[in-house]
C-alpha cells in the first residue's frame, strides 16, 4: 500500500484540479453573463464545490510531497490522512448530494457536445468520483495497515 498512496492521492488532486478548473470556469461565467446564477442555492452549491476542490488540491498535493519527501511526518501518518480522506470525502458526499437535487434535469440528449447541461453533469461527476476515490483510499489505507506486520510508521515512508 506505501507504494500506492502516492498514486491514490495523486488521483484525488488530479481529479480536484479537474474540477477546479471547471467550477471556477462555471462561477467566472455565472458571475458575468447577464442571467446570473439559476438560483441562490445554486450559487451556494457551485461555491462550495469549488472551495472543495481547492481544500482538496491543496491537501492532497501536500500529503504526496509529505510522503514522498518523508518530511513531516506527523503530517504525514496513516491517522491524519485517514481523519483528512474522511472529512474529504463526507465533504464531496454532501455537495455532489445537494448539487444532485439542484441542478435538475437529466440526460443532455440533443445538447451541443460543450454545453452548460453537460458542464453541470460533469461538475456532479467529478465530485462523486472525488468522493469515491477518498473512500478506496481510505479502505486501502486501512487493509495495508492490517496486513502489515511491521511497524506502519517506518514502512509508510518512501
Amino acid at each position: 500500500m506505501a507504494g500506492y498512496h502516492p498514486l491514490l492521492f495523486f488521483l484525488i488532486a488530479a481529479v480536484g484540479a479537474a474540477e477546479l478548473g471547471l467550477t471556477a470556469y462555471l462561477v467566472h461565467d455565472y458571475e458575468t453573463r447577464d442571467g446570473g446564477y439559476p438560483s441562490s442555492r445554486y450559487r451556494s452549491l457551485i461555491i462550495f464545490i469549488l472551495f472543495d476542490a481547492c481544500w482538496t488540491v491543496l491537501f492532497g498535493l501536500a500529503y504526496i510531497l509529505f510522503i514522498v519527501a518523508g518530511h513531516l511526518h506527523a503530517l504525514a501518518s496513516i491517522a491524519s490522512s485517514a481523519i483528512w480522506l474522511i472529512i474529504t470525502a463526507v465533504l464531496w458526499g454532501v455537495a455532489a448530494g445537494l448539487y444532485h437535487n439542484e441542478r435538475g434535469g437529466g440526460m443532455c440528449n440533443g445538447e451541443a457536445v460543450i454545453s452548460r447541461c453537460r458542464q453541470t453533469q460533469t461538475v456532479e461527476a467529478l465530485a462523486w468520483t472525488e468522493m469515491a476515490l477518498c473512500i478506496v483510499t481510505l479502505f486501502a489505507a486501512c487493509f495495508w495497515v492490517r496486513r502489515s506486520k511491521r511497524s506502519y510508521r517506518n514502512s509508510y515512508y518512501v
